[in-house]
């Protein structure tokens, strides 16, 4: 598939972003990567901070609304199931997007970041409704239930640093190990362990 370029210029950017840091990327960078000359790539992009908000608000935006789907129905047990495999998998196949995400919302200015954040946080508070809803019907035996949250999101987040398709555990073990690692953290019995 061809990509057009703003395409082109989205994608050199999160390479670049990723293995660079935003601060390490300068435009000579991003237009070389791109193909383009710097002149003509502001007319693909806006501002280099527009192009990371950019990419920050897609990657965000997609696992809020998928963690709102994955939060509408079952059991806490299920539901933080669920949310673990979501962000195992989404950090696993997309390492560069999320490393991206986590690691330079502070390259931003003060109105970008507060954008930024206010999309993460709604993102978090799925997991802390879980995690309180768990708390509350007994099913979850924790002290700090927003300790508890940052640890499983650190835990689950560090695939990215890792994991590799041609690692020991494919994909579905991955999720599902993790999934087992959360229930056993939270106090939860880990018969949902496995999705179902």
């Amino acid at each position: 598939m061809v990509q057009s370029t703003e395409e082109r210029v989205r994608s050199a950017a999160l390479t670049l972003f990723a293995e660079r840091g935003y601060h390490g990327t300068g435009i000579r960078h991003l237009a070389d990567a791109a193909g383009l000359s710097s002149a003509s790539l502001y007319h693909y992009m806006g501002t280099k901070e527009e192009l990371l908000v950019a990419i920050m608000r897609s990657s965000l935006d997609g696992l809020l609304e998928a963690a709102d789907e994955l939060s509408a129905t079952g059991d806490p047990g299920e539901r933080l199931v669920a949310l673990v495999q979501l962000h195992v998998r989404t950090h696993a196949t997309a390492p560069e997007q999320t490393r991206v995400v986590d690691d330079e919302v502070n390259a931003l200015s003060a109105e970008a970041r507060a954008e930024v954040v206010a999309l993460r946080d709604r993102y978090e508070g799925r997991w802390q409704e879980v995690l309180e809803e768990g708390v509350a019907r007994g099913d979850f035996q924790v002290g700090s239930v927003a300790v508890v949250r940052r640890a499983l999101l650190e835990m689950c987040s560090g695939v990215a640093r890792w994991w590799t398709p041609a690692g020991e555990l494919d994909l579905d073990a991955l999720a599902a190990e993790y999934a087992a690692l959360a229930l056993r953290l939270v106090g939860a019995s880990e018969r949902h362990a496995d999705g179902r």
